[in-house]
Protein backbone atom coordinates (compact mmCIF):
# COMPACT_ATOMS: atom_id res chain seq x y z
CA UNK A 1 0.00 0.00 0.00
CA UNK A 2 1.38 3.27 -0.54
CA UNK A 3 3.04 5.62 1.84
CA UNK A 4 -0.61 7.89 2.97
CA UNK A 5 0.04 11.43 3.85
CA UNK A 6 -1.30 12.22 7.27
CA UNK A 7 -3.48 15.62 5.83
CA UNK A 8 -4.82 16.46 2.44
CA UNK A 9 -3.09 19.06 0.61
CA UNK A 10 -5.68 20.29 -0.67
CA UNK A 11 -6.73 21.92 2.60
CA UNK A 12 -5.12 25.46 4.05
CA UNK A 13 -2.75 25.14 6.34
CA UNK A 14 -4.68 26.11 9.39
CA UNK A 15 -7.30 23.80 8.82
CA UNK A 16 -5.01 20.77 7.95
CA UNK A 17 -3.66 21.24 11.25
CA UNK A 18 -6.26 22.13 13.47
CA UNK A 19 -7.23 19.16 14.83
CA UNK A 20 -3.65 18.51 15.93
CA UNK A 21 -3.18 22.47 17.60
CA UNK A 22 -6.30 21.38 19.56
CA UNK A 23 -4.74 18.08 20.47
CA UNK A 24 -1.51 19.32 21.56
CA UNK A 25 -2.98 22.73 23.18
CA UNK A 26 -5.90 20.49 25.25
CA UNK A 27 -2.46 18.60 26.20
CA UNK A 28 -0.47 21.28 27.46
CA UNK A 29 -2.82 23.28 29.31
CA UNK A 30 -4.02 19.75 31.51
CA UNK A 31 -0.25 19.79 32.25
CA UNK A 32 -0.15 23.70 33.29
CA UNK A 33 -3.01 22.93 35.26
CA UNK A 34 -1.64 19.55 36.99
CA UNK A 35 1.26 22.07 37.49
CA UNK A 36 -0.72 24.40 39.60
CA UNK A 37 -2.53 21.63 41.72
CA UNK A 38 1.07 20.48 42.68
CA UNK A 39 -0.44 17.51 44.31
CA UNK A 40 1.16 13.95 44.28
CA UNK A 41 -1.65 12.67 42.02
CA UNK A 42 -0.74 15.53 39.45
CA UNK A 43 2.80 14.65 39.25
CA UNK A 44 2.46 10.91 38.97
CA UNK A 45 -0.05 11.91 35.88
CA UNK A 46 1.90 14.34 34.59
CA UNK A 47 4.71 12.15 32.68
CA UNK A 48 2.15 9.26 30.89
CA UNK A 49 0.38 13.05 29.58
CA UNK A 50 3.56 13.92 28.49
CA UNK A 51 4.23 10.61 27.02
CA UNK A 52 1.10 11.37 24.94
CA UNK A 53 2.07 14.43 23.70
CA UNK A 54 5.53 12.80 22.27
CA UNK A 55 3.52 9.66 20.96
CA UNK A 56 1.15 11.93 19.18
CA UNK A 57 4.00 13.78 17.63
CA UNK A 58 6.18 10.90 16.43
CA UNK A 59 3.47 9.56 15.24
CA UNK A 60 2.49 12.31 12.93
CA UNK A 61 6.23 12.80 12.19
CA UNK A 62 6.78 9.37 11.18
CA UNK A 63 3.00 8.61 9.50
CA UNK A 64 4.69 7.87 5.81
CA UNK A 65 6.92 5.45 7.54
CA UNK A 66 4.47 3.85 9.56
CA UNK A 67 2.67 0.28 7.57
CA UNK A 68 -0.68 -0.30 7.79
CA UNK A 69 -0.35 -2.10 10.86
CA UNK A 70 1.82 -0.09 12.46
CA UNK A 71 -0.73 3.23 12.13
CA UNK A 72 -3.53 1.03 14.22
CA UNK A 73 -1.28 0.08 16.73
CA UNK A 74 -0.02 3.58 17.46
CA UNK A 75 -3.99 5.07 17.90
CA UNK A 76 -4.66 2.04 19.87
CA UNK A 77 -1.40 3.08 22.20
CA UNK A 78 -2.87 6.83 22.32
CA UNK A 79 -6.24 5.63 23.54
CA UNK A 80 -4.81 3.53 26.01
CA UNK A 81 -2.46 6.39 27.74
CA UNK A 82 -5.51 9.06 26.69
CA UNK A 83 -8.45 6.69 28.61
CA UNK A 84 -6.04 5.90 31.57
CA UNK A 85 -4.74 9.66 32.38
CA UNK A 86 -9.07 10.65 31.88
CA UNK A 87 -10.26 7.93 34.52
CA UNK A 88 -7.29 9.10 36.94
CA UNK A 89 -7.39 12.81 36.61
CA UNK A 90 -9.25 14.61 39.30
CA UNK A 91 -13.03 15.37 38.04
CA UNK A 92 -12.41 19.02 37.33
CA UNK A 93 -9.73 18.31 34.43
CA UNK A 94 -11.28 15.21 33.26
CA UNK A 95 -13.94 17.08 31.17
CA UNK A 96 -11.41 18.91 29.20
CA UNK A 97 -9.66 16.30 28.68
CA UNK A 98 -12.25 14.27 27.42
CA UNK A 99 -12.32 16.21 24.23
CA UNK A 100 -9.23 14.84 23.12
CA UNK A 101 -11.62 12.31 21.80
CA UNK A 102 -12.42 14.76 18.98
CA UNK A 103 -9.01 15.06 16.85
CA UNK A 104 -8.24 11.37 18.05
CA UNK A 105 -11.60 10.10 15.73
CA UNK A 106 -9.93 12.13 13.14
CA UNK A 107 -7.28 9.96 13.13
CA UNK A 108 -9.30 7.07 13.64
CA UNK A 109 -11.01 8.00 10.46
CA UNK A 110 -7.58 8.41 8.72
CA UNK A 111 -7.22 4.63 9.71
CA UNK A 112 -5.89 2.40 6.28
CA UNK A 113 -9.02 -0.02 6.03
CA UNK A 114 -12.85 0.33 7.28
CA UNK A 115 -13.15 -2.42 10.06
CA UNK A 116 -9.84 -0.64 11.18
CA UNK A 117 -12.02 2.45 11.20
CA UNK A 118 -14.83 1.01 12.40
CA UNK A 119 -13.68 -0.12 15.42
CA UNK A 120 -11.28 2.87 16.38
CA UNK A 121 -14.46 4.97 16.55
CA UNK A 122 -16.92 2.54 18.53
CA UNK A 123 -13.53 2.23 21.02
CA UNK A 124 -13.24 6.18 21.17
CA UNK A 125 -17.18 6.92 21.69
CA UNK A 126 -16.99 3.82 24.34
CA UNK A 127 -14.09 5.58 26.00
CA UNK A 128 -15.41 9.04 26.13
CA UNK A 129 -18.98 8.02 27.58
CA UNK A 130 -17.26 6.73 29.87
CA UNK A 131 -15.09 9.75 31.02
CA UNK A 132 -17.86 11.61 31.45
CA UNK A 133 -19.63 8.93 33.38
CA UNK A 134 -17.31 9.39 35.59
CA UNK A 135 -17.21 13.26 35.25
CA UNK A 136 -21.00 13.69 35.70
CA UNK A 137 -21.72 10.63 38.14
CA UNK A 138 -24.36 9.77 35.89
CA UNK A 139 -25.67 9.47 32.12
CA UNK A 140 -26.11 13.18 32.43
CA UNK A 141 -27.20 14.07 29.14
CA UNK A 142 -26.18 17.78 29.10
CA UNK A 143 -22.73 15.86 29.74
CA UNK A 144 -22.89 13.74 26.85
CA UNK A 145 -24.45 15.47 24.73
CA UNK A 146 -21.70 17.96 23.35
CA UNK A 147 -18.56 15.78 23.21
CA UNK A 148 -20.20 12.85 21.57
CA UNK A 149 -21.99 15.23 19.41
CA UNK A 150 -18.75 16.73 18.32
CA UNK A 151 -16.65 13.71 17.82
CA UNK A 152 -20.10 12.24 15.56
CA UNK A 153 -19.99 14.89 13.66
CA UNK A 154 -16.36 15.21 13.11
CA UNK A 155 -16.46 12.02 11.69
CA UNK A 156 -19.24 12.92 9.23
CA UNK A 157 -17.77 15.81 8.09
CA UNK A 158 -13.73 14.36 8.06
CA UNK A 159 -15.49 11.44 5.68
CA UNK A 160 -17.62 13.44 3.22
CA UNK A 161 -14.88 15.70 2.80
CA UNK A 162 -12.37 12.68 1.67
CA UNK A 163 -15.55 11.40 -0.54
CA UNK A 164 -15.66 14.61 -2.08
CA UNK A 165 -11.76 15.39 -2.66
CA UNK A 166 -11.56 11.84 -3.77
CA UNK A 167 -14.31 12.48 -6.22
CA UNK A 168 -12.62 15.93 -7.75
CA UNK A 169 -9.01 13.43 -8.18
CA UNK A 170 -10.90 10.64 -9.94
CA UNK A 171 -12.89 13.73 -12.75
CA UNK A 172 -9.36 15.62 -12.96
CA UNK A 173 -8.00 12.32 -13.17
CA UNK A 174 -10.62 11.55 -16.15
CA UNK A 175 -10.21 15.05 -17.67
CA UNK A 176 -6.55 14.32 -17.88
CA UNK A 177 -6.63 11.39 -19.87
CA UNK A 178 -9.52 12.51 -22.42
CA UNK A 179 -7.79 15.71 -22.80
CA UNK A 180 -4.77 12.95 -23.74
CA UNK A 181 -7.00 11.15 -25.88
CA UNK A 182 -7.38 14.24 -27.71
CA UNK A 183 -3.90 14.69 -28.43
CA UNK A 184 -3.72 11.41 -29.36
CA UNK A 185 -6.41 11.65 -31.99
CA UNK A 186 -5.45 15.08 -33.31
CA UNK A 187 -1.87 13.62 -33.72
CA UNK A 188 -3.36 11.12 -35.60
CA UNK A 189 -5.30 13.48 -37.47
CA UNK A 190 -1.45 15.55 -38.33
CA UNK A 191 -0.15 12.44 -39.42
CA UNK A 192 -2.75 10.95 -41.72
CA UNK A 193 -2.36 14.73 -43.29
CA UNK A 194 1.12 14.14 -43.49
CA UNK A 195 0.77 11.38 -45.51
CA UNK A 196 -1.72 12.04 -47.96
CA UNK A 197 0.03 15.63 -48.86
CA UNK A 198 3.60 14.22 -49.29
CA UNK A 199 3.61 10.08 -49.43
CA UNK A 200 0.30 9.36 -51.01
CA UNK A 201 0.54 12.60 -53.58
CA UNK A 202 4.06 11.79 -54.66
CA UNK A 203 3.33 7.89 -55.30
CA UNK A 204 0.13 8.89 -57.09
CA UNK A 205 2.79 11.12 -59.43
CA UNK A 206 5.54 8.47 -59.45
CA UNK A 207 2.88 5.62 -60.95
CA UNK A 208 1.29 8.23 -63.48
CA UNK A 209 5.31 8.72 -64.37
CA UNK A 210 5.73 4.41 -64.37
CA UNK A 211 2.94 4.32 -66.43
CA UNK A 212 4.49 6.97 -68.68
CA UNK A 213 7.35 5.52 -69.23
CA UNK A 214 5.53 2.04 -69.71
CA UNK A 215 4.05 3.00 -72.85
CA UNK A 216 7.02 5.09 -74.46
CA UNK A 217 9.40 2.44 -73.57
CA UNK A 218 9.81 0.69 -77.35
CA UNK A 219 9.00 3.80 -79.45
CA UNK A 220 10.49 6.44 -77.11
CA UNK A 221 13.02 4.60 -75.43
CA UNK A 222 14.74 8.02 -74.35
CA UNK A 223 11.56 9.59 -72.70
CA UNK A 224 10.75 6.65 -70.85
CA UNK A 225 14.27 6.73 -69.23
CA UNK A 226 13.67 9.95 -67.99
CA UNK A 227 10.45 9.57 -66.80
CA UNK A 228 11.91 6.44 -65.12
CA UNK A 229 15.03 8.64 -63.68
CA UNK A 230 12.33 10.99 -62.55
CA UNK A 231 10.78 8.65 -60.42
CA UNK A 232 14.20 7.02 -59.03
CA UNK A 233 14.88 10.93 -57.66
CA UNK A 234 11.03 11.29 -56.59
CA UNK A 235 11.57 7.53 -54.74
CA UNK A 236 14.84 9.46 -53.08
CA UNK A 237 12.94 12.35 -51.44
CA UNK A 238 10.03 10.25 -50.50
CA UNK A 239 11.89 7.62 -48.43
CA UNK A 240 13.85 10.78 -46.84
CA UNK A 241 10.43 12.56 -45.91
CA UNK A 242 8.68 9.02 -44.66
CA UNK A 243 11.84 8.74 -42.66
CA UNK A 244 10.98 11.96 -41.10
CA UNK A 245 7.47 11.44 -40.32
CA UNK A 246 8.91 8.19 -38.52
CA UNK A 247 11.56 10.05 -36.74
CA UNK A 248 8.27 12.16 -36.00
CA UNK A 249 5.88 9.35 -34.11
CA UNK A 250 9.35 8.05 -32.51
CA UNK A 251 12.63 10.38 -32.12
CA UNK A 252 15.24 7.93 -31.99
CA UNK A 253 17.42 10.39 -30.55
CA UNK A 254 14.66 11.16 -27.58
CA UNK A 255 14.61 7.58 -26.72
CA UNK A 256 18.10 6.76 -26.32
CA UNK A 257 19.59 10.04 -25.43
CA UNK A 258 16.76 12.28 -23.47
CA UNK A 259 15.13 15.65 -24.55
CA UNK A 260 18.30 17.72 -24.35
CA UNK A 261 20.12 15.36 -27.38
CA UNK A 262 17.21 15.66 -29.12
CA UNK A 263 16.75 19.04 -29.14
CA UNK A 264 20.36 19.65 -30.14
CA UNK A 265 19.97 17.22 -33.01
CA UNK A 266 17.11 19.47 -34.28
CA UNK A 267 19.09 21.93 -34.39
CA UNK A 268 21.85 21.45 -35.54
CA UNK A 269 19.97 19.47 -38.45
CA UNK A 270 18.09 22.30 -39.13
CA UNK A 271 21.13 24.83 -38.75
CA UNK A 272 22.51 22.72 -41.78
CA UNK A 273 19.95 22.86 -44.42
CA UNK A 274 20.74 25.23 -47.54
CA UNK A 275 20.34 29.05 -46.80
CA UNK A 276 19.15 28.46 -42.91
CA UNK A 277 19.89 30.87 -40.28
CA UNK A 278 22.53 30.37 -37.63
CA UNK A 279 21.01 28.24 -35.27
CA UNK A 280 22.78 28.28 -31.41
CA UNK A 281 21.65 25.93 -29.02
CA UNK A 282 21.73 25.92 -25.17
CA UNK A 283 20.27 24.21 -22.07
CA UNK A 284 20.06 25.29 -18.62
CA UNK A 285 19.44 22.42 -16.30
CA UNK A 286 18.48 23.46 -12.89
CA UNK A 287 20.32 21.82 -9.30
CA UNK A 288 17.68 19.07 -9.89
CA UNK A 289 16.80 18.10 -12.74
CA UNK A 290 13.11 16.91 -12.63
CA UNK A 291 12.68 13.72 -15.59
CA UNK A 292 10.00 14.53 -17.97
CA UNK A 293 8.18 11.71 -19.43
CA UNK A 294 8.47 10.46 -22.51
CA UNK A 295 5.33 11.49 -24.31
CA UNK A 296 5.84 14.81 -22.81
CA UNK A 297 9.16 14.88 -24.13
CA UNK A 298 8.24 14.16 -27.32
CA UNK A 299 5.21 16.86 -27.04
CA UNK A 300 7.72 19.55 -26.45
CA UNK A 301 10.13 18.40 -29.15
CA UNK A 302 7.63 18.60 -31.87
CA UNK A 303 6.46 21.82 -30.50
CA UNK A 304 10.19 22.60 -30.51
CA UNK A 305 11.03 21.73 -33.99
CA UNK A 306 7.63 23.42 -35.24
CA UNK A 307 8.94 26.79 -33.94
CA UNK A 308 12.29 26.21 -35.67
CA UNK A 309 10.25 25.69 -39.21
CA UNK A 310 8.43 28.96 -38.42
CA UNK A 311 11.37 30.90 -37.97
CA UNK A 312 13.46 28.92 -40.49
CA UNK A 313 10.97 29.12 -43.24
CA UNK A 314 8.76 32.31 -42.88
CA UNK A 315 10.72 34.45 -40.53
CA UNK A 316 13.64 35.47 -42.72
CA UNK A 317 15.56 35.46 -39.57
CA UNK A 318 19.65 35.59 -39.83
CA UNK A 319 19.91 34.02 -36.15
CA UNK A 320 17.96 31.90 -34.03
CA UNK A 321 18.53 31.05 -30.49
CA UNK A 322 17.58 27.95 -28.86
CA UNK A 323 17.08 27.40 -25.03
CA UNK A 324 16.11 24.19 -23.26
CA UNK A 325 14.95 25.03 -18.91
CA UNK A 326 14.51 22.43 -16.92
CA UNK A 327 15.97 21.06 -13.52
CA UNK A 328 14.77 24.55 -11.84
CA UNK A 329 10.93 23.06 -10.40
CA UNK A 330 8.59 20.54 -12.23
CA UNK A 331 8.56 22.33 -15.18
CA UNK A 332 10.59 21.73 -18.58
CA UNK A 333 10.53 24.84 -20.75
CA UNK A 334 11.87 25.20 -24.72
CA UNK A 335 12.17 28.99 -25.84
CA UNK A 336 13.19 30.08 -29.37
CA UNK A 337 13.88 33.29 -30.53
CA UNK A 338 14.89 34.53 -33.59
CA UNK A 339 15.65 38.11 -34.82
CA UNK A 340 13.29 37.74 -38.04
CA UNK A 341 10.57 40.17 -39.66
CA UNK A 342 7.88 39.46 -36.58
CA UNK A 343 4.57 39.42 -36.23
CA UNK A 344 1.79 41.02 -34.73
CA UNK A 345 0.48 37.88 -32.72
CA UNK A 346 -2.86 39.27 -31.37
CA UNK A 347 -3.80 40.14 -34.76
CA UNK A 348 -3.06 36.45 -35.63
CA UNK A 349 -5.14 34.92 -32.90
CA UNK A 350 -8.19 37.12 -33.19
CA UNK A 351 -8.39 36.88 -37.05
CA UNK A 352 -7.43 33.24 -36.91
CA UNK A 353 -5.36 34.36 -40.65
CA UNK A 354 -1.97 34.57 -41.54
CA UNK A 355 -0.07 37.45 -40.27
CA UNK A 356 0.90 39.50 -43.20
CA UNK A 357 4.39 37.92 -44.75
CA UNK A 358 4.87 35.57 -41.62
CA UNK A 359 2.47 32.79 -42.48
CA UNK A 360 2.71 31.71 -38.70
CA UNK A 361 -0.52 31.85 -37.13
CA UNK A 362 -1.60 27.93 -37.79
CA UNK A 363 1.23 26.48 -36.49
CA UNK A 364 1.62 28.85 -33.02
CA UNK A 365 -2.63 27.22 -32.90
CA UNK A 366 -1.73 23.83 -33.21
CA UNK A 367 1.23 24.32 -30.93
CA UNK A 368 -0.77 25.68 -28.19
CA UNK A 369 -3.41 22.68 -28.49
CA UNK A 370 -0.68 20.46 -28.53
CA UNK A 371 1.20 21.67 -25.33
CA UNK A 372 -2.66 22.16 -23.45
CA UNK A 373 -3.30 18.32 -23.61
CA UNK A 374 -0.52 18.30 -20.86
CA UNK A 375 -1.84 21.43 -19.30
CA UNK A 376 1.42 23.08 -20.61
CA UNK A 377 1.52 27.08 -22.28
CA UNK A 378 2.74 29.00 -24.96
CA UNK A 379 4.01 32.15 -24.58
CA UNK A 380 4.57 34.25 -27.89
CA UNK A 381 6.04 37.96 -27.69
CA UNK A 382 6.80 39.33 -31.39
CA UNK A 383 6.18 42.71 -32.54
CA UNK A 384 6.69 43.23 -36.44
CA UNK A 385 10.28 44.25 -37.47
CA UNK A 386 12.00 42.82 -34.30
CA UNK A 387 11.48 39.39 -34.21
CA UNK A 388 9.86 36.82 -32.11
CA UNK A 389 10.66 35.27 -28.96
CA UNK A 390 8.22 32.17 -28.39
CA UNK A 391 8.26 29.97 -25.03
CA UNK A 392 6.60 26.36 -24.78
CA UNK A 393 6.49 25.01 -21.66
CA UNK A 394 5.30 21.75 -19.94
CA UNK A 395 4.63 20.38 -16.35
CA UNK A 396 6.87 17.17 -15.79
CA UNK A 397 3.49 15.57 -14.31
CA UNK A 398 -0.27 15.69 -13.98
CA UNK A 399 -1.32 18.14 -12.04
CA UNK A 400 -3.98 16.43 -10.64
CA UNK A 401 -3.72 15.38 -6.73
CA UNK A 402 -5.74 11.84 -6.15
CA UNK A 403 -7.05 11.04 -2.52
CA UNK A 404 -4.33 8.10 -1.25
CA UNK A 405 -5.73 5.03 -1.18
CA UNK A 406 -5.50 5.06 3.23
CA UNK A 407 -7.59 7.88 2.60
CA UNK A 408 -10.40 6.15 1.38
Amino acid sequence: MPATPLVSRRLPISARHLPHLVFLVAVAGTLVRLVRLNSGLCWSVAPPTTALALLYVAGLARWDRLSGVGRPVWLGLLLLLWSWVAWVLPVQLAFGYAWLAVPLAVLAVRMPTRPVRAVALGAIMALLVAVLVRVGGALDPDVLAPPVAAVLATAVLYRTQQRLNRELADTRGELARRQREAGRLAERARIARDLHDTLAQELAGSRMLLQAAERDWDHRPDAARRRVRAVTDALGEQLTETRGIIDDLTPPVLARDGLEAALRDACARTGSAPRAPRITFRAEAGPEPYPLPTERAVALLRVAQGLLANACEHARATHVHVTLTYGGGATTAVEVRDDGVGFDPAAARTTGTRAAGTRRGFGLAAARDRLGAFGGTLTVRSTPGHGTRVRAALPAEDRVHRVPVGAR
